[in-house]
């Protein structure tokens, strides 16, 4: 079997939610494969740390305050530095809805709360050899 762990070290990993406890849990659990991890409460603090630290990939909830993840996602796609880069939606709702909106603003993947450590890595894995 080919180490693929790899792809983890070092790569840069932006997740936007208001929930700490979803920073905490992505945090932890991405720090421990070789990540480097920058959070952000909400699309408006995302916005600038992503211009700051050019995150190889984003996770991002879809109910915050200010700017929600669908507006955090169109905004990303919409710029021509960053609209390749995958972002993969967080949600706590598992609706057709949600995601079929989430692949109109441009998102890569969606997932729903709580999240397994096998999930947000197999996003990372899928979305991250591609570049």
């Amino acid at each position: 079997m080919e180490d693929s762990e790899g792809i983890f070290e070092n790569l840069k990993v932006l997740v936007i939610d208001d929930s700490k406890t979803i920073r905490r849990t992505a945090e932890t659990l991405l720090k421990k494969v070789g990540c480097t991890v920058v959070t952000a409460t909400d699309g408006f603090d995302a916005l600038s740390k992503i211009a700051d630290t050019h995150p190889n990939i984003i996770f991002v909830d879809i109910m915050m305050p200010r700017l929600d993840g669908y507006q955090t996602c169109a905004l990303i796609k919409n710029n021509s530095t960053f609209k390749t880069t995958p972002v993969i939606m967080l949600s706590s709702k598992d609706g057709l809805f949600d995601k079929a909106k989430g692949r109109i603003v441009g998102s890569d993947q969606y997932l729903t709360k709580p999240f397994s450590k096998e999930e947000l890595l197999g996003a990372i894995r899928q979305h991250v050899q591609q570049h």
